[in-house]
């Protein structure tokens, strides 16, 4: 059969005249800039994106049709926004390399890791709207929460815009910047402490029978379906657990286990430290 052919229309951005500079354009930072193409948030003609190497610049401005570089000066020149996706420690230079260009109708969201809002306005030398974000991996697959806070200078307006930069990735929530770090210990690092949970249930799978194949993606489905169940009945976790725990059945015993083993403390404690150590980095 003849393939029919379809005349492609070009559909508008959702903000077409909003102007936008991805300071680092790695791991999150490349995330985010895939997830404006696949949504349509910015004009790819207003993106502009750096890396660190002319190389690397050159294959993913190939690859994603946007203009990719290594001069933050420039791509800031051109910016209304500045995501900056740097390493924390990379930060006092880069808002230094950049400071020229920056004005107090540019809007900065950062999601360096520990840097708070307050250091980010002092480099910059004037009241700039500065918001911090969290985010997390699983955002690769639309999938991630990001935690926002707002800086001093920040309208409802621009908090608004952040808003609609990561719900590309998934959800937000907003929190005082207080919190920033227990955020850091709960849903930045917890993927790893829930992929070790998936990893084990596989595990377990395979000691009691299962091939390894079926057991991993029976644990990483029950994970997945678990959350889904939390997040869209909005049914607190303890009601569902024991919706599944019926009287003198499997999974009461499996409880058991779980609680002579110590998994809800341990969890706690691993979110308290990874808190810690979050609270360090901020202090330097």
């Amino acid at each position: 059969m003849a393939e029919i052919a379809i005349e492609a229309t070009e559909v508008p951005a959702q903000l077409p005249n909003m102007r936008v500079a991805v300071l680092g354009a790695g791991k999150m930072g490349g995330i985010l800039l895939q997830a404006f193409l696949k949504e349509n948030l910015f004009s790819p003609d207003r993106i502009h994106a750096t890396v660190g190497h002319a190389e690397r610049a050159l294959a993913l401005s190939t690859q994603w049709g946007v203009d990719v570089g290594t001069d933050n000066l420039a791509a800031v020149r051109q910016a209304d926004l500045i995501l900056v996706g740097v390493k924390p420690f990379q930060v006092p230079d880069l808002i230094a390399e950049i400071r020229p260009a920056l004005t107090r109708e540019k809007a900065i969201v950062s999601f360096a890791a520990s840097v708070k809002t307050r250091a980010i306005e002092e480099a910059a030398g004037m009241e700039i709207a500065v918001i911090r974000a969290m985010p997390n991996t699983p955002s690769a697959l639309g999938a991630g929460v990001a935690a926002l806070c707002r800086g001093r200078f920040v309208s409802d307006e621009k908090m608004d815009l952040a808003h609609r930069i990561f719900e590309t990735v998934g959800r937000t929530v907003v929190v005082d910047e207080k919190h920033m770090d227990a955020v850091t210990g709960l849903s930045g690092s917890g993927p790893a402490y829930v992929y070790i949970i998936i990893e084990a249930l596989a595990e377990a799978g395979v000691k009691v029978g299962l091939p390894r194949d079926i057991a991993t993606l029976l644990a990483a489905q029950t994970a997945y379906g678990s959350a889904k169940m939390v997040l869209e009945t909005g049914y607190h976790p303890a009601l569902l657990k024991d919706a599944v725990t019926t009287p003198a059945g499997c999974t009461i015993d499996g409880i058991l286990e779980l609680e002579e083993g110590g998994l809800r403390v341990a969890l706690i404690k691993a979110v308290m430290r990874a808190t810690e150590r979050a609270k360090q980095l901020a202090a330097g």
